[in-house]
């Protein structure tokens, strides 16, 4: 790797965060910072808590879970067109 390969890698990982807070991570999922607390208190979302008050949301941890949401709501859709068509 060259210096300037080194150094782009290490300015996308600086400019890439970690973790969100609730406005940018509610932002990025689509939906609404109460949906979001909502979620997160009934521990449906993945969170991190950072001292006693600040929450955050691991970037690859929300991507996964997304990732894994997006794959039940297909199941549900495909069981749902089985059944319809069984009855139909």
């Amino acid at each position: 790797m060259n210096a300037n390969n080194a150094l782009d890698s290490a300015k996308l990982a600086y400019e890439t965060p970690l973790a969100l807070r609730p406005k940018d991570a509610a932002k990025a999922l689509g939906i609404g910072q109460r949906l979001l607390w909502t979620l997160t208190h009934e521990g449906a979302i993945p969170h991190a808590r950072m001292g006693s008050k600040a929450i955050v949301y691991p970037v690859d941890a929300l991507r996964a879970w997304l990732t894994e949401e997006a794959a039940k709501g297909m199941r549900n859709a495909e069981r749902s067109a089985a059944s319809a068509n069984a009855n139909g």
